[in-house]
């Protein structure tokens, strides 16, 4: 009879230490996965802040619409009871002007409110202008009228000490709501040029607010107030109904007469959300307007034209290399090695060429005084006069990126059909093939997955280009990404740039899962 231990006849195998055995295996390969992940965490970590991090941030940018509701946060509110209904609704009431003229006081302070213009003029032209000129209007408006006779009531309301008394006092902004909402911005523009609160001299607006609170406000609530300088407070509410006082909706409309138009605030209202579909609706010629989702006007509708365009061409561009490169590389697969090197550098010469030149190139060869042209009509084929458009059209663009992109081709087939063992079309043959059933039968079938490779690279590529059909393309060649690229760099439109890219990235991908569907991604292989 032999011995056994308790772990092995009644419970767990143990280790060496103790611990039962499978608890220490999985404990070691917790340890390799933890050093593992420490190795690849600076390559992640970079990958992520340097490639995904922008990524993510340019595409939020197609939705965010935070300006609006930031720049003008008193007259977003003051809308929201206002309602366009088509363009024939008054101009809203003097609160949403008072509203307005405390933020853009603000705004031009802190130089935001042209930033603001410029993203309204993407969605009704003449707002770029407006807020600019409504920037330098707004500090030159007649409301130091109201400083004037609260100064003279009282010397205390110049004081910066007294208001800073006031403002801080706990309460007040129940009893002086619009006062303390605008002494907030007063801080705001003081802390932005660093100055010193209680040595700068209250500014204008903030006297319109306090009329308008003492106004409105019964007397009893404000002498209820028992706070610093309530006796100030006090003596200002029994004189105010005495006061001259001017419409804030009558000197902006003096400004400029738009702010007297529906229009102009319904686009403030409709875009006032942090968030926004106005981006993504442009990108497919619709626009967003105060009366709701519009087309867009027929000779301004060019993105789904642009998305139709990129995508038949890159097509067109994708069957272009497979034509050229199928040959090519079945030549260089079936060479001798010395002689297929060789010709396989004369393949990958084009990389170590500027892609600018190479575009050049081919304006040069292509235009109307060009070298193809001029062989043409020495040859007689072409009259002098008749001479053919090649270049700044969809023709010289599919050439010149065809051109291009077919190494792109060459190489995965190359790599594929090397692989393909020649006595596969030798026994097809010897068994009683044609050369053409043999090839199509037997080497075609192995050699598609280097065509899906070569499809995908170069349709991946086309789709995004935007250099070559800039030089080359003109009018009639030139894809959805040179229009990206033009939101980009100059009209610094990039919410639509980043909607326009979100669209084009979803489209590759749905045609990526089609592909994946039909063909079959594992059929891809690179040799």
């Amino acid at each position: 009879m032999t011995d056994a231990t308790p772990s092995t006849q009644n419970g767990p195998m143990l280790s060496a230490d103790g611990t039962p055995l499978k608890k220490s295996l999985q404990i070691a390969l917790r340890r390799q996965k933890i050093r593992a992940l420490m190795l690849i965490a600076p390559l992640l970590l970079f990958v992520l802040i340097s490639f995904i991090a922008p990524i993510a941030d340019m595409l939020f940018r197609s939705v965010e619409n935070e300006i609006v509701s930031e720049t003008l946060p008193r007259t977003v509110i003051a809308l929201e009871d206002w309602g366009y209904d088509d363009g024939k609704a008054a101009p809203p009431g003097e609160d949403v002007y008072a509203a307005l003229y405390v933020d853009l006081s603000e705004a031009e302070e802190l130089k935001v409110h042209t930033r603001l213009g410029s993203r309204l003029n993407y969605e009704t032209t003449g707002m770029s202008s407006l807020f600019r000129k409504t920037g330098r209007g707004v500090g030159r408006m007649d409301t130091d009228i109201y400083a004037d006779q609260f100064i003279a009531l009282d010397p205390r309301w110049e004081d910066p000490a007294a208001w800073i008394a006031l403002m801080d006092a706990p309460g007040i902004s129940e009893v002086l709501p619009e006062t303390a909402s605008a002494w907030s911005s007063w801080q705001r523009i003081l802390v932005s040029k660093n100055d010193d609160i209680a040595e700068e001299q209250p500014e204008d607006f903030l006297y319109p607010m306090l009329f308008r609170d003492l106004v409105r406000h019964p007397a009893d609530r404000v002498a209820a107030y028992d706070g610093p300088n309530a006796d100030m407070l006090a003596a200002a509410r029994a004189a105010v109904d005495g006061f001259e006082a001017v419409s804030l909706e009558e000197q902006f409309i003096d400004i400029d007469k738009d702010w007297a138009s529906p229009e102009i605030w319904g686009t403030i209202k409709a875009f006032s959300s942090p968030y926004t579909a106005g981006y993504f609706l442009s990108s497919v010629d619709l626009k967003l307007t105060p009366a709701g989702i519009e087309e867009q006007p027929e000779s301004q509708q060019i993105y789904m034209l642009l998305f139709g365009r990129t995508l038949f061409m890159s097509m067109v561009i994708m069957g272009s290399c497979i034509l050229l490169g199928y040959p090519i590389a079945y030549l260089l697969s079936n060479l001798p090695l010395r002689t297929s090197n060789l010709l396989l550098i004369l393949v990958l010469l084009p990389f170590w060429t500027s892609l600018l030149v190479r575009t050049s190139a081919w304006k040069v060869l292509l235009q109307q005084q060009g070298v193809i042209n001029d062989i043409l009509v020495w040859l007689g084929l072409v009259a002098d006069g008749d001479r053919l458009v090649m270049i700044n059209n969809q023709f010289g663009t599919i050439v010149a990126m065809t051109h291009i992109l077919l190494p792109f081709m060459i190489l995965p087939l190359y790599s594929v059909m090397k692989t393909i063992p020649p006595s596969y079309v030798r026994a097809a043959k010897s068994l009683g093939a044609t050369d053409w059933t043999a090839f199509w039968r037997v080497y075609f079938p192995q050699s598609v997955p280097g065509i899906g490779a070569g499809s995908i690279l170069v349709f991946i590529l086309s789709i995004g280009y935007y250099i070559t059909p800039e030089l080359v393309g003109g009018t009639t060649g030139t894809f959805i990404s040179n229009r990206i690229a033009y939101h980009i760099s100059s009209s610094l439109n990039w919410g639509l740039a980043a909607a326009l890219g979100t669209i084009l990235l979803a489209v590759v991908l749905v045609l990526y899962w089609v592909y994946d569907r039909i063909v079959g991604i594992d059929n891809v292989s690179l040799g």
